[in-house]
């Protein structure tokens, strides 16, 4: 089951004009079980106009802060982020699943390492999360970030990591990047092309030093960067990515390409399991896995529908999917047989999941 708990607006603060920051309190008893790892985002609910909207959005504070805060920026058309901008309040109660999420390595104190940080916009939110639990935690490591923005004005968290830059000035290095603010140095006047990170891994950031890099934004800057990186000699393993998609997903190929075959006309016989409880109904191939269990009242986790948080991800015990896209699971999840819900249609005559291992 998708299980959602009150949290309570503790503390609001207007970080950009179309972003703000909240604080959030889980109700007594319920505290443990909103302990987070560093990187790792909260499923909202809220019903606005009589729709039930869900959305997800990253953890800023750090693990050891003891702090629950998200940073919400506005998205032309965003109907959760404008009313949470607009009408959110301190005292009101937000609806929120447990917090998900593996963008994130695990922290060892005695470690000595080199991390690499990359993001543009509000892509900054868990990365913020990231440079503070390190900074924290492994005393012995450092860490350099890449921020792009469009405007200085734009930048969200801009205080937070000067201070932290002033305190661990030895261990944590931004450069800025301005596609829209002129400044001095042509190299951080512009957007983050492959042209602009090439400079910059080879001439600011020594890559083949770096242990973990960390990418958050929207798709075409991870495809860019992790290029990029990989010419430099970073392996695959060692980068870890989060899709800021804006309010902005692609769209779905046309779902006639997954019919190609005369078996995937027929219906399937597909049986969910949730909560271990195992529910068995009828699923058309026009259909996703997530869409045939909410129009069947299964109670499946979800959040954004379009491949990008793995609220969604399940498990294929049986039989056969397709899986049109996926920005959240690794490559090892999927050869151990997740997939996405969301993006998952039935290819065979029977289909088992399950959405608890």
């Amino acid at each position: 089951m998708a299980k959602f708990y009150p949290l309570k607006v503790v503390n609001m603060r207007r970080e950009t004009p179309d972003a703000v920051v909240v604080s959030l309190q889980p109700s007594s008893g319920a505290e443990e079980r909103f302990q987070f790892m560093q990187g790792q985002y909260l499923t909202f609910r809220k019903t606005l106009d009589g729709q039930e909207l869900r959305r997800s959005y990253s953890i800023c504070a750090a693990r050891g802060e003891h702090l629950l805060r998200v940073g919400i920026k506005r998205v032309d058309g965003g109907r959760f982020s404008t009313w949470a901008n607009e009408n959110l309040k301190i005292g009101d109660t937000l609806e929120a699943m447990v917090p998900q999420g593996r963008f994130n390595t695990p922290i060892e104190a005695d470690k000595e390492r080199r991390y690499l940080a990359v993001a543009v916009g509000s892509g900054i939110t868990p990365v913020l999360s990231l440079i503070k639990t390190i900074l924290l935690e492994e005393p012995h490591s450092a860490i350099t970030l890449v921020f792009g923005n469009r405007y200085i004005s734009s930048v969200m968290f801009r205080q937070e990591l000067d201070e932290l830059k002033n305190l661990y000035m030895n261990r944590f290095s931004i450069l800025h990047i301005f596609s829209r603010d002129g400044g001095d140095v042509d190299l951080f006047n512009g957007r983050l092309d492959r042209a602009r990170c090439a400079t910059i891994f080879g001439a600011w950031v020594d890559v083949g030093a770096i242990d973990h890099a960390f990418v958050c934004g929207p798709q075409p800057l991870l495809e860019t960067v992790s290029s990029v990186l990989m010419e430099f000699g970073l392996k695959p393993e060692q980068i870890k990515y989060e899709l800021f998609a804006g309010g902005e997903f692609s769209k779905q190929p046309g779902k006639k390409s997954l019919l190609k075959d005369g078996n995937s006309q027929r219906e399937t016989e597909l049986t969910v399991t949730i909560d271990g409880l195992a529910h068995r109904v009828s699923a058309s191939p026009n259909q996703t896995i997530l869409e045939t269990a909410l129009m069947h009242d299964l109670d499946a986790p979800y959040s954004c529908k379009a491949g990008v948080c793995a609220t969604c991800r399940c498990r294929i015990l049986d039989g056969l999917v397709d899986m049109i896209a996926n920005h959240a699971l690794e490559d090892y999840e999927v050869e151990q047989g997740y997939r996405l819900a969301c993006q998952s249609y039935p290819r065979s005559k029977t289909l088992k999941v399950a959405f608890d291992i």
